[in-house]
């Protein structure tokens, strides 16, 4: 089924080198299809391989991760069932984030939330669909809030500052996806850097430190991009969750080996409670996992 689609996750990733704790969590990853059972949506531009849940599965199980939450992907556009259908087989340990319209109605926020989606995201990059606009977030901010969800956000660096003057007023926690696509290239004093720790200042705002290879125009161990996620870890690390982002859509080079990915974890997360907080006490609070 994958026929000429470009497969965005490597098969065989070497084995981690890093002893993770009892309950820790991958916050970020996505899931496409298979096609055959899960149709991509005909307005999305990645038309990428299958990469299914048991890929997935079976990449949590190699390298230690006892629960997940998988983050709809656009290539599925508002249909959820394929994020639906892998919290099922892994029921309370595997939770979602989906994808909705900003006037999603009521009754569909209630049906997500019941059924273990714990945020909504939305999309400000040049590649995706726009996300919701300023009234917009403004209008279901409140209604994310009475649900217990959270609404996370994927943008541009550029539009950190402009995005911070209508997140930091909202009535719900807020999530900024892949430390906020920062070019690590242009180093810690770039406006954009500094701008995302300004909102990161705000209690209801936490942070996904996944992305750091994406971060980095460098090859692994990205040493560029490093320094600046452990900043943000040290800075909130009671605000901070971690994620792999495979299978890894839209990556700038080759897909990056997800052992790689996980060796990093240590650089970012330099002290044992650090480590604690990021892989399983965080993503507890934020996500409310049930004890494993």
């Amino acid at each position: 089924m994958n026929e000429d689609r470009p497969l965005t996750w490597v098969e065989f990733p070497r084995q981690t080198q890093v002893n993770l704790p009892v309950g820790a969590a991958d916050c970020h990853c996505h899931i496409f299809g298979p096609r055959a059972r899960f149709p991509f949506a005909q307005a999305s531009k990645l038309k990428p391989a299958d990469a299914p849940k048991e890929a997935l599965f079976a990449l949590h199980d190699q390298m230690g991760i006892d629960r997940c939450v998988i983050v709809q992907s656009g290539v599925h556009g508002f249909d959820n069932t394929v994020v639906e259908d892998a919290m099922a087989a892994r029921p309370g340990r595997y939770l979602g984030v989906a994808l909705a319209p900003p006037d999603v109605s009521d009754a569909e926020l209630d049906r997500l939330a019941l059924g273990g989606f714990r945020g909504i995201r939305f999309n400000y990059m040049a590649h995706l669909p726009p996300g919701a606009d300023e009234a917009q977030l403004a209008a279901l901010a409140p209604r994310l809030q009475a649900r217990g969800m959270h609404l996370q956000i994927h943008m541009e660096p550029a539009l950190i500052e402009t995005m911070a003057l209508i997140l930091v007023d909202l009535p719900v926690t807020v999530v900024i996806d892949h430390v906020g696509r920062i070019d690590a290239t242009l180093g810690r004093d770039h406006a954009h850097f500094q701008a995302l720790l300004r909102l990161l200042d705000a209690a209801h705002v936490w942070c996904k430190v996944s992305g750091t290879e994406r971060n980095s125009n460098l090859a692994p161990p990205y040493a560029d991009a490093v320094p600046l996620t452990a900043e943000v870890v040290a800075r909130i690390p009671d605000k901070v969750v971690w994620g792999t982002d495979w299978p890894h859509p839209n990556y700038r080079t080759d897909p990056p080996n997800d052992g790689d990915l996980f060796d990093l974890i240590p650089q970012i997360a330099q002290t044992d409670a650090q480590l604690q907080a990021l892989m399983v006490d965080n993503p507890v609070k934020l996500y409310r996992f049930k004890e494993i």
